[in-house]
């Protein structure tokens, strides 16, 4: 049954040599579905935005959203869940590693009654041995202090049903990690397996730095429990502290054993480890001191430069 409306969201940033490639293989998919593809331009620099609006031109069911600047992947995939009119949407990114063809198999088990349809990736032969490390390591740590069970392996690659859509454009949070608020409300999900294709053309716009932003967003957006484990360390430290000062004045005034004074090389690992433990604490703390700050200011989620073809 294809009496349905689909929308397809793709964000993009600076993808001016991907877009040609993806819509060459993507129309082949859903031409046989009512259907939109709704480009958002994360502030692009390149062409992208200008090969976009030549294909638009010879087709209105592809739109384009620009940002006046770049707000991030998670922020342009928001704005195109607020501007999708499907009944069910899907999400993908433009550099071909997550393949359009599997769509027909997601829009199967929607059919079937999930809600939430997960493109998790079977392979990750493409990626190097440093990503599959730091993915398997990010997704660990995450389940690890997360109230809520993020499924791993998965990435922004996903169907949602409007009902899921519309939940997640009633949230009023300004920190969107959107893979912890899709799972959040547990919504019936199930999964399709892919093997992940190599990036077509450029170079990947998640360099490490980002990564690590990423995870303490997902992390601290999720849960408290990095505050109650810098509690605890602060704890563990003052026990050692004191169990130090115990033991060391046990074999001065009973043993009659050691120096009174420590050593240099004591006292330098003594200052420098809990100069650690506070710059740790004290991190933890203003990470969600930040999302407070975020909160307060409610300044506009993004900024629209322009809109084609809604």
């Amino acid at each position: 049954m294809n009496n349905f409306f689909l929308s397809i969201i793709i964000p993009v940033f600076n993808e001016e040599k991907n877009i040609q490639p993806l819509l060459k293989r993507l129309l082949k998919v859903v031409k046989k579905y009512n259907f939109e593809i709704i480009f958002v331009s994360d502030g692009s620099t390149d062409k992208t935005e200008e090969v976009i609006k030549n294909e638009a031109k010879k087709d209105k069911r592809i739109k384009l959203i620009s940002f006046l600047r770049n707000f991030g992947h998670q922020m342009a995939l928001f704005a195109g869940y607020e501007h999708a009119k499907g009944d069910v949407v899907v999400s993908l990114d433009a550099d071909l590693q997550d393949p359009p063809e599997i769509i027909p198999k997601m829009i199967e088990a929607w059919q079937k009654g999930a809600k939430v349809v997960y493109a998790k990736r079977e392979e990750r032969k493409v990626d190097s041995f440093f990503k599959k490390i730091t993915a398997q390591i990010f997704y660990k740590l995450l389940n690890f202090v997360s109230d809520v069970p993020i499924p791993k392996d998965v990435g922004d690659f996903r169907l949602l049903d409007k009902k899921v859509v519309d939940f997640l454009k009633g949230l009023c949070e300004k920190p969107r990690f959107l893979r912890g608020l899709v799972a959040w409300p547990s919504f019936p999900s199930t999964f399709v397996y892919f093997k992940r294709e190599k990036r077509l053309f450029g170079k990947t716009h998640y360099p490490l730095s980002k990564m690590v932003n990423f995870a303490l967003e997902g992390i601290t957006a999720f849960s408290i429990k990095p505050l109650r484990l810098a509690t605890y360390l602060g704890f563990l430290t003052s026990f050692f502290a004191i169990l130090t000062i115990i033991v060391k004045s046990f074999q001065h005034f009973v043993l009659k054993q050691g120096d009174w004074l420590p050593g240099w090389a004591s006292l330098f690992f003594a200052i420098v480890f809990l100069g650690g433990v506070q710059l740790i604490t004290i991190g933890i703390i203003g990470e969600y001191v930040g999302k407070i700050y975020q909160e307060i200011q409610k300044r506009p989620n993004y900024l629209v430069k322009e809109k084609i073809n809604f």
